[in-house]
């Protein structure tokens, strides 16, 4: 890597963790009730809000109530969302006239934004009305943001409480979420957004003639949308020319800041945040960037307040940090080798000497090889999904990383609320581990691991590969599953289980090579979102209330530390033995394998 592309990442990863401990500060006043004073004046809205929805803000919920109330509200956004893409041509704020989306893409979409996954099937610029990007999917930015950071506050009022039957009140906690966190932040993010040169109108789509002619390959598709293959399978495709071109208009950069900022990555183009509308400059990359990680990384400062013990919350964040910089160097060295079969080919020094300069395939010219990957490395770190480089197109061990990243849960920082939550449950794991090496009852933050808390948290960690490789496995074997794949072989493999450890994640990348907006894929991803979102939820929940109620336990000589370096080792080993040995078959079969094809290896 040259001098430069370590100069980025290490700005990067310099501002912010610079910013770590304000943020996480201001989110821990706020979720206890004492916002500071320079954000007082939301007091009389919050107020009217709950009066206005009858909502009894010092009552609080056992983990049980505030799990019901959570279930509830998500259910109604899926029910809105679907009805506002089944009757969009029958409203207003739809200047291209855009029809009803099918019901099995409206499923998938609203399941997708529901459980902020935000997976998207479909071409949102030739899809959705500016109506359905702003009421439905924008808001369900917010909404899904906000459900999965009051589900982490809940969990850490489970550590800091003893012998509480409440965890605090989820419609409290949710309206705090937006209003003091989610909202100011998203109009100065929108703003600079905006100074930056992203779009936000409501003008008709443009259309300008081009300098040239254009002619391009157009996919043929059958009846039901599947991609046609002609007798060797390969894709069918037809010629096609065009003087013209569209440009796109709308509200995008205020869907792109809330996008970002809870951890999304639902674009309001096809092309995401590789679209010069809505990722206008380099400076625009890095807000971005920035962005992804504020909240969770702030949360983990947020959880040492919370507790007691600042330090607890730097374990975390180191664990985080140090597994984070691994992968990335991963995927930078990968993606700057480049492809090593090219100078098989017998070209001359020239062509050598560029292809040396790493693998440009799928990148954005304006951001190069070390800005895409390391986009890629945080957005799969998180559960956020936006995309500025095309992930299909990485090496095979390059697009490892975002997979493995996914797979291991999205917890190296990790979504809003759900990587530190995530985490959380990692540690409770790992300090079972060493009781069971010592043969002590475990203990973490003066609480008693006990039986009822392992079984909630190996559901945690059960859930998610069962889900990723059951699905997998069911694509793989119908018809219907393997006719969207569009390159065969191993990476055709990788692209359908990608597709599903992105969907279960809530993380709502895509290798980009299958061809997902299909009857079959729709539903089967649609399942995959929602029940890995909700099945996670469900057991953090209950583990914080059998937290909550428990006595706090003084610590002793026997007490193991669970802020020194030793316990972020033994954290940093849990999260990948116990995280990714599940899917070191499936890997096996699809990126490793693709690596030895492409190396020549036997």
């Amino acid at each position: 890597m040259t001098a430069n592309g370590m100069l980025q990442i290490g700005f990067y990863l310099v501002t912010l963790l610079l910013l770590v401990k304000p943020m996480g500060w201001y989110m821990a006043r706020i979720y206890e009730g004492n916002a500071p004073p320079f954000m007082r004046w939301l007091s009389p809205l919050e107020n009217l809000l709950y009066r206005l929805c009858g909502i009894k803000s010092e009552e609080e919920m056992n983990w049980g109530r505030y799990a019901i109330a959570m279930l509830w509200f998500s259910l109604l956004g899926v029910a809105a969302v679907y009805a506002l893409q089944r009757l969009q041509g029958m409203l207003p704020l739809n200047p291209q006239q855009f029809g009803a989306v099918s019901p099995d893409s409206s499923f998938n979409t609203a399941i997708s934004f529901m459980t902020n996954t935000n997976w998207q099937g479909y071409s949102g610029e030739s899809t959705m009305s500016y109506l359905t990007q702003m009421m439905g999917l924008a808001v369900q930015n917010f909404f899904s943001a906000a459900a999965g950071m009051v589900v982490a506050v809940a969990l850490i009022r489970g550590f800091a409480r003893h012998t509480a039957h409440a965890i605090g009140n989820f419609w409290v906690d949710m309206t705090r979420s937006i209003l003091y966190i989610l909202l100011p932040l998203s109009v100065v993010i929108a703003l600079l957004f905006v100074g930056q040169g992203a779009i936000q109108n409501f003008s008709p789509y443009r259309t300008v003639s081009t300098v040239e002619a254009i002619s391009y390959d157009n996919p043929k598709v059958d009846s039901q949308g599947n991609p046609m293959k002609d007798a060797q399978g390969n894709p069918v495709t037809e010629k096609a020319t065009t003087k013209e071109q569209t440009l796109p208009m709308g509200p995008v950069a205020s869907q792109e800041a809330i996008k970002q900022l809870g951890t999304n990555g639902g674009g309001f183009f096809n092309a995401n945040s590789a679209h010069p509308f809505e990722n206008p400059t380099p400076f625009a990359n890095y807000l971005q960037m920035l962005a992804i990680f504020l909240i969770p990384g702030g949360l983990c400062y947020t959880f040492g307040m919370m507790v007691g013990d600042r330090r607890q919350g730097w374990a975390i964040l180191a664990a985080m940090t140090l597994i984070f910089a691994g992968f990335l160097s991963a995927a930078e060295h990968y993606e700057l080798a480049g492809n090593p079969a090219y100078t098989a080919l017998g070209v001359d020094q020239a062509h050598s000497d560029m292809q040396s300069g790493g693998n440009m395939e799928g990148k954005e010219t304006r951001f190069g090889i070390v800005n895409s990957a390391l986009f890629a490395t945080i957005t799969t770190a998180a559960s956020c999904g936006a995309v500025n480089s095309m992930h299909d197109s990485f090496m095979p061990l390059g697009g490892l990383v975002p997979m493995a990243q996914i797979q291991l849960g999205e917890v190296i920082y990790g979504g809003v609320g759900s990587g530190l939550y995530g985490m959380l449950i990692y540690a409770v794991i790992a300090v079972f581990i060493a009781g069971l090496m010592i043969g002590r009852t475990p203990e973490y933050i003066g609480k008693k691991i006990e039986s009822f808390d392992i079984k909630m948290a190996s559901l945690t960690i059960l859930i998610p590969p069962i889900l990723i490789l059951g699905f997998t496995a069911v694509a793989v074997l119908v018809d219907a599953g393997k006719a969207g794949v569009a390159n065969p072989g191993a990476h055709g493999f990788s692209e359908i289980l990608y597709a599903f450890s992105s969907a279960v994640g809530n993380n709502g990348s895509a290798f980009a090579g299958l061809s997902a907006n299909t009857p079959f894929y729709n539903i089967a991803l649609g399942l995959a979102m929602f029940f890995g979102r909700i099945w996670l939820m469900i057991p953090v929940l209950a583990l914080a209330g059998s937290l909550a109620a428990k006595k706090r336990i003084p610590s002793s000589v026997g007490t193991m530390a669970t802020h020194t370096p030793l316990f972020v080792g033994l954290l940093i080993g849990t999260v990948i033995l116990v995280g990714a040995l599940n899917f070191v078959p499936a890997i096996a079969l699809g990126p490793v394998v693709e690596h030895l094809t492409m190396t020549g290896a036997h």
